[in-house]
Order: structure tokens, then sequence, then C-alpha cells
């Protein structure tokens, strides 16, 4: 039977499709996107911290995953509302940081108990959504073209359907079979998009069990790629191959599009963080000569964790008291390495030169 937008895909197939997963194409491309997802992670193993990259990208990827959704707001306002103790008044900044804590809640989780489910998928949607809805129970969900309006696409309906495609999706992510990681991985994001199970936060809670999938499958040890701002750039081909897979089963599109994702953006992330730790090293050297007094591996970890920094992260890593945090601080930006800002009552400290880094995408 022809599929109709129109109409309920009650008759999605569960995984794995019946399409021919190792096309010469498809495995010229998983080599590629294997190696560069490998140096990335050898990458971030030798970081003095990992955390120093890991805190900065899960930001990023929250603002990008949550503007694929237009939920907009700007890097600058991000970094600055993630430190300050000022009252967040913009609800786009208030989603894009509910998206943040629903990633390490995720990856929280699968530390206990490595297993994607379904009651994880309400969890973290709950938390993106600050809210305790649940799986779509009422019918008339469809999914629009934005320009033409027009329906190009009605996900399964009823909860009882709904609840049985994700269980039967639970069953392929967590049973061990002969499918590459990376091309599984691909087949989960369509199918969870596909099923559609939420009234709202489908694609961030989607692109969430991306990140995790790949730290239980071994491929990353930490939430360490910047994959939104790919899908954010390739928009229309990401919606597209979305379509192809349900309209023509072209499930070959779709896989490539995902691996090339996988590559550019572990390329792009090794990139930065050569850049970053030369950055620091650059940095280390001169703080040193200037103001050998305050230097210590300790605080330069606190300058480069996230590009801005008040004298609380000072203290609480045990460099100092409040009053010794904020002289050094001020030290810092006397000499050029921060820049301060007004934030409420509190200042905080720029760290420019990473912040120009992290800008460039």
């Amino acid at each position: 039977m022809k599929y109709n937008p129109l109409k309920p895909y009650n008759d999605l197939p569960d995984l794995p499709p019946r399409a021919d997963l190792e096309t010469k194409i498809i495995m010229k491309k998983i080599i590629t996107a294997s190696r560069a997802l490998s140096e990335l992670k050898g990458a971030i193993k030798n970081l003095p911290n990992p955390f120093l990259f890991i805190d900065t990208i899960n930001l990023q990827e929250a603002q990008a995953s949550s503007a694929i959704e237009n939920i907009i707001t700007t890097q600058d306002d991000l970094f600055r509302a993630n430190v300050s103790d000022k009252i967040v008044e913009s609800p786009a900044t208030k989603e894009v940081l509910h998206y943040k804590d629903a990633l390490w809640f995720g990856f929280e989780q699968i530390k206990k108990k490595p297993l994607l489910t379904t009651n994880l998928f309400i969890a973290i949607m709950r938390i993106i959504k600050e809210n305790q809805s649940g799986i779509r129970n009422i019918p008339g969900t469809q999914l629009k073209n934005p320009a033409t309006k027009k329906t190009i696409y009605t996900p399964p309906e009823g909860e009882t359907i709904i609840r049985d495609k994700l269980k039967a999706l639970e069953y392929f992510i967590n049973t061990d079979d002969d499918i590459d990681p990376l091309v599984k991985m691909a087949l989960i994001h369509y199918q969870f998009e596909a099923i559609h199970p939420f009234f709202d936060g489908n694609g961030r809670t989607g692109r969430i069990i991306l990140l995790l999938y790949l730290k239980i499958s071994g491929l990353t040890d930490h939430p360490s790629l910047y994959l939104s701002n790919y899908i954010l750039k390739n928009k229309n081909e990401y919606y597209t191959n979305l379509r192809t897979v349900t309209e023509k089963n072209n499930w070959q599109a779709w896989v490539l599009y995902m691996l090339d994702m996988i590559e550019v953006t572990s390329v792009n992330s090794r990139n930065r963080i050569e850049k970053i730790d030369a950055l620091m090293k650059s940095m280390s050297g001169k703080i040193q000569k200037q103001l050998p007094k305050i230097y210590t591996k300790d605080l330069l970890e606190v300058l480069f964790r996230l590009p801005y920094t008040k004298r609380n992260f000072l203290t609480t890593a045990g460099i100092g008291n409040i009053k010794t945090s904020g002289a050094y601080l001020k030290s810092l930006e006397e000499k050029g390495f921060l820049k301060s800002i007004t934030a409420g009552k509190e200042k905080l400290y720029l760290n420019f030169q990473l912040m120009e880094i992290l800008k460039k995408q």
C-alpha cells in the first residue's frame, strides 16, 4: 500500500529494515567516520582534564539542538546564564539549559544501567520540557512543511501502538547484532523520530539518545560531539532524508548523511581541541611570566572549563578564599587575560580568547 502522509503511520515497520546496509559506499563511509570518531576520542583522552572541553561542547550542543526547533538564544547569553546567579528570565535560554540538564541526566542513568528504555526517553523529555507529560494519547498530531503548511507526515497514533513501537525499538537498541554501531545509530534515530512519541520535545530527545547510544556502544567516553550544529547547517537535507526513508525506503541516503555528520563533527571537534590546547599552553606561559605568584595549574583549568568564570569557581577549586579569588581575577583582567562584565549583583570574567575559538564553527 502506498504511503499516505495524511494517515497515521501505524504500519511503521520495526527495525532492522529490509534494506542493504552494507553497500560499497556505506562501507567506505563507515571507515572514515569511525576513524574520525576514534581520533577525537584519543584527543580528548590526552587532555589534562577532559571536562575542559566537554562542558562547553554540551552547552553548544544544547543551543544548536534547540535552535533546530526554533528556540533561539546566543552562545554568549547561554554561557553567561550557565554560570551566573542571576535568575534566567529568557524562556528560550531556560529551555536550552534544561536540554543540557537532560543530557547529563541521561549520562548518569546509563552509568547506573547501560540500557536505553522508554522510561528513560520520557524522563529526558520531561526535563527538557519541564513538565510531566508522557506518551501522546490524543489524536491529531501532524508534521507540516513550515513554508507551505502542507502535511508531510502523520506519526503513529494511539498510546498502545506508540508504546508497542517504542518497546520494539528498545529491543533493537539493546540487543547485540552484526550491524555496525554507527549504522545502527542512524537507524535508531530515524525510528525514534518516525514514532514521534511525545507532543513536544521529540527532536531534542532523539538527539540526546544519539549521544547516549554512542556512549553505550563504546564509541565515545563523554558527550563530546556537537552533532546538532551539523544538522542545523544541513537542516533541509536532514528532513529530506528522513522523508525519503519513509516514502521510498531509501536508507542509504539517510545512513550516509548520519555517517557524514559523525565524521565532520569529529574532525571539527578535534581541530577545536587542538586550538584550545594551544591557547592554554600559550596563556599558561604568559601568566607564569607576568603573574608568577598567582599561577597554578588549577587556576588555568578554571579559566578554561567555561568561557565565563567568577570568584566562587576559584574558591570551590581550592585556589583561595573569596577575597583572594577576586584579587586574582582582577589581576588577570588588568594584564589583559580576561574581561569583566556585571550580571545582576555579581561580576563575571570572560576568557575572550577561548570564546573566539568556540564561536568559530
